[in-house]
């Protein structure tokens, strides 16, 4: 799992936990959550919950000399409370900046992934051209023949 995290550019090293690959689960659960929330204060209120769980002060750090950059952590924290925090706040700073409509499910179905709209236009609803293009073949099928 820690590989994993390190493929997508956190370099620290965290202490290992029995508990962390199910405490890493119930992160993503609650994050799943935000996305399905009905309604814009419901999605607030989720992702406030999470920041206060992973109440970690931000701070300064050059530990492996490649230049200083923010932490959202403590040294000893486990990877499943940083994983909480950076991604209620990379969350939150996206619906924030960007609109709190910009976060779904795919639109085509049955496909169940998230959708993070980062288009110009916020109109994003296919997690891939894969699936708006099947989405597209189906409603030319469904379509009555002339």
């Amino acid at each position: 799992m820690e590989d994993r995290t390190r493929d997508f550019g956190m370099t620290m090293i965290f202490p290992a936990g029995a508990d962390d690959h199910a405490a890493t689960g119930v992160v993503v659960e609650d994050w799943l959550r935000v996305v399905d929330a009905p309604e814009d204060g419901e999605r607030a209120r989720l992702l406030n919950e999470q920041m206060a769980a992973a109440a970690a002060y931000p701070r300064l750090t050059d530990h492996d000399g490649e230049g200083w950059h923010l932490h959202y952590r403590d040294e000893n924290d486990s990877m499943p409370f940083v994983l909480r925090a950076v991604i209620s706040v990379g969350t939150s700073l996206h619906l924030a900046t960007r609109g709190m409509h910009r976060l779904s499910r795919c639109a085509g179905e049955p496909c169940r992934n998230v959708v993070v709209d980062i288009t110009r236009n916020g109109r994003q609803r296919y997690c891939s051209v894969r699936c708006a293009n099947r989405a597209a073949v189906r409603r030319h099928r469904a379509r009555p023949s002339r």
